[in-house]
């Protein structure tokens, strides 16, 4: 098959590819919910077919196939026609005249050999094309870790609010209990005032825990490219006791896992081939070139009386080959190995910097779970211990048993265990989620 026609057919295959692909992502928006709940995998789907940075990764992808495509057409023969006319105006010689000529040449040549830089091209090439492929694919994971993120956070945020609201609801009837009281004469306006203020400062935490979810609501449309005017909320999810506590999977086997599923050593491999094939390109040009170079020619001059019998006459053929052989080059040939031996060198640097970067993420995501853990368990119990005892004084104050100061301690005290608690769950869940990712390079929500 022609090979004209080949990269013809791949490139219409190409097409169809992208236009089966955006009919799938017109399926994918179809399905996300019109009441503005977005699960996690409605954020990851709607990332994958709209975000700017990954279109222009594949995008990136394609000038690769080009890239590779043009490498493989090295091997090609070249053919040019080439033909040229003139008039000419002899005035001033013994007999003048005017003449019309012109010529046709048809030339074809072909590389036989060029030190083995056609073949390096094109592995190199289909290395390079890998490494975007992979580097699509990594951008999409790290959109993925992004949005898991954003979206935990999201419903921090939104438990938050839940937590505040239960404290004004509990502050307000505090407020009400007590102005019975001061009318009954059995408290006074100083501690009303002081349940009062306690109302408006929980108040002021439940505005500002509204500002924080719609904070993280806008860093999930920015992530998403969502406009000014779509809405968004997370579907809520819940985790038990049992999943957060569950035991971590051993560190060390957790980082050669993620040694294995991580697309950037991965690309780092494979950049390294791509320097060794730099190396050995920059040392063929120290190497003999044949080619092969064939080619038939013909002229005329008018006025004649038989231009068929002239272009016969003078039609030509040839046929032969060339030796190139360098010598001196101006030591390009020398700076291009060296600098090709440097960017090896360096895709080396890069990927011990790799291996240092995943320890050290995995270390610090283990020591996170593990002391979020801890205070997880321990906030579990200082909220039942908060909230029996705000239950206590509550009964007391009512009676008249306690003052104020005693009453506003045990609320703040049972407001603080409850923050504690949704902290820690949710930092323990980002860092399990985390490790999970690296283990598996797969994000998923619950």
């Amino acid at each position: 098959m022609p090979c004209c026609l080949l990269i013809t057919i791949t490139s219409m295959l190409r097409h169809s590819l992208l236009i089966l692909c955006l009919t799938v992502a017109s399926a994918l928006y179809a399905e996300i919910p019109d009441n503005g709940v977005w699960s996690y995998l409605d954020c990851i789907e709607y990332a994958r077919e709209h975000n700017i940075s990954l279109k222009q990764s594949i995008l990136a992808e394609e000038k690769a196939e080009y890239d590779l495509d043009a490498a493989k057409g090295q091997w090609q023969p070249t053919l040019d026609f080439a033909t040229s006319h003139a008039y000419t105006n002899a005035i001033w010689g013994v007999s003048p005249h005017n003449t019309f000529g012109g010529n046709f040449n048809l030339n074809a040549g072909w590389t036989v050999y060029n030190g083995g830089i056609r073949r390096n091209t094109i592995k190199r090439e289909t290395d390079k094309t890998e490494i975007a492929r992979l580097a699509s694919e990594d951008l999409f994971r790290s959109i993925e870790t992004d949005i898991l993120k954003v979206y935990l956070n999201l419903l921090y945020a939104q438990e938050s609010i839940e937590i505040y609201e239960e404290a004004v609801e509990l502050s307000q009837a505090q407020v009400n209990r007590a102005r019975q009281l001061m009318s009954a004469g059995t408290l006074s306006r100083v501690d009303f005032a002081q349940l009062n203020a306690q109302l408006e400062q929980d108040r002021y935490a439940l505005t500002n825990a509204r500002s924080q979810y719609a904070t993280r609501r806008m860093e999930l449309k920015k992530i998403l490219q969502l406009g000014i005017n779509d809405t968004i909320s997370p579907m809520m999810l819940d985790w038990d006791e049992k999943m957060i506590m569950a035991d971590l999977p051993p560190m060390q086997e957790s980082y050669m896992m993620a040694i294995d599923t991580d697309l950037q050593m991965r690309s780092l491999a494979l950049q390294k081939k791509v320097a060794d094939y730099d190396i050995a390109i920059a040392r063929g040009a120290r190497l003999p070139k044949i080619s092969l170079n064939a080619g038939a020619g013909t002229s005329y001059a008018l006025p004649t009386d038989n231009l068929g019998l002239q272009l016969k006459n003078a039609l030509s053929e040839q046929i032969g080959i060339s030796l190139s052989i360098p010598i001196f080059d101006q030591r390009k040939t020398k700076v291009a190995v060296a600098q090709a031996k440097v960017a090896r060198m360096g895709v080396e640097l890069d990927t011990d910097q790799r291996l240092l970067d995943l320890s050290q993420e995995i270390e610090s995501w283990y020591v996170n779970v593990t002391e979020s853990q801890s205070r997880y368990l321990a906030a579990i119990q200082q909220e039942k211990s908060a909230a029996l005892s705000n239950d206590l004084v509550n009964e007391q104050f009512n009676l008249g048993l306690v003052n104020t100061v005693e009453l506003l301690t045990a609320h703040n005290n049972l407001l603080e265990a409850r923050h504690t608690l949704l902290q820690a769950k949710f930092m323990t869940v980002i860092g399990r989620k985390m490790i999970d990712y690296y283990r598996t390079a797969v994000v998923s929500l619950p």
